[in-house]
């Protein structure tokens, strides 16, 4: 094997390329940047503010003329030059102390099971243009499989539920390929919207995303918990327009999410279904397992090993399975190549 002189110096990354959060792995290093997909734009000017953290902040809090936005809308890019500045500030920061000469990353992308060949190359393109040698994809459930370890190229079957931002994969994963495979476009997303619907339809209370994701992380679940919880719900009352606090409890938020977990659930159902018998004699045995920052909504393991009859578990740190995941595809390219989706070089090796 011919060595590339420049290698030491290269830093190849994989990346998570998420609705809600963006994660970077970098050769050698592990996950590097942790950041909401978030950007800030000056709608006047056209000119982007801040990136990543920095714009989160912003969400609900800015001039008229300035937007907070997701560049990305359930795993699809929807804004192309958007991604591709963000991309690029997420390289950059990767490589800011490079030597000069240091050739252009080769880069993984974990993207959603699904997504047509254009918003395939839409990806591809914004990370070419953003300053990438070379472009592989990675399906997101994949990936974290991988990440949790799961012997993906073995003749046996693996199921994995990877709940993001804006989508839900469900996967049936033998010998290295997708056999079968669910993209569901209700995630983490929908369920602070339905919390945000749930406020104002019961109380007439208008209340921000960000206040509905504080409240599903505190007291969201899925399956009734055996000690009751409460918590705060603050707002403004559209009656009134004055500011309000009501006291909701875990019954209340599980109610308001209970139409957008039975999806999720009836599409994980379907997949047993569908699976082929052998596949699933292994799964029973293995059990179904849950990525993805969806997963950790309190209960969601024990509804899905209910209603399936299947062990359900969420894996090991899974807000970062998928970034792992890729980060191990990059670390071991030659051996792991087949996993990858069908994806050209855009270049070849420098």
């Amino acid at each position: 094997m011919k060595l590339n002189p420049f290698s030491y110096f290269s830093k190849d990354i994989a990346i998570d390329l998420g609705t809600a959060t963006t994660l970077v792995y970098v050769r050698g290093q592990g996950i590097v940047i942790f950041e909401p997909s978030v950007v800030a734009i000056n709608k006047k000017t056209g000119q982007i503010l801040a990136i990543g953290e920095e714009a989160k902040k912003m969400v609900g809090r800015t001039p008229a003329h300035i937007i907070a936005t997701r560049p990305l809308v359930k795993g699809v890019i929807s804004d192309f030059e958007v991604t591709e500045q963000m991309l690029k500030y997420f390289i950059e920061k990767v490589h800011r102390n490079r030597f000069f000469f240091s050739p252009r990353p080769r880069v993984i992308i974990g993207i959603p099971c699904g997504v047509t060949e254009v918003e395939k190359k839409a990806v591809q393109d914004a990370a070419k243009s953003a300053g990438s040698r070379e472009v592989y994809i990675i399906e997101q459930p994949m990936a974290a499989a991988i990440g949790n370890r799961l012997p993906v190229q073995e003749a046996g079957g693996n199921f994995i539920v990877d709940i993001g931002g804006g989508t839900t994969q469900v996967a049936v994963i033998s010998l290295g390929g997708l056999v079968l495979t669910k993209s569901l476009r209700i995630a983490g997303d929908r369920l602070n919207e339905d919390i945000i619907n749930f406020a104002q339809e019961e109380y007439k209370l208008l209340i921000g995303e960000r206040t509905a994701e504080e409240i599903k992380i505190g007291i969201g679940s899925a399956y009734p918990l055996k000690e009751k919880k409460e918590m705060p719900m603050r707002g403004r009352n559209m009656v009134t327009g004055l500011p309000e606090e009501i006291m909701v409890s875990d019954t209340d938020i599980r109610r308001a999410l209970e139409k957008s977990v039975g999806q999720i659930l009836k599409t994980i159902k379907t997949t047993v279904e569908e699976t082929p018998p052998e596949l699933l004699a292994d799964i029973m045995a293995k059990g179904i397992f849950l990525s993805g920052g969806g997963s950790l909504l309190r209960g969601l393991d024990i509804l899905i090993t209910k209603e399936t009859k299947i062990p359900a578990k969420v894996i090991d740190d899974p807000l970062t399975a998928v970034a792992r995941g890729a980060g191990l595809v990059l670390e071991n390219l030659d051996d792991l190549r087949e996993v990858l989706a069908d994806t050209e070089e855009l270049e070849p090796p420098q």
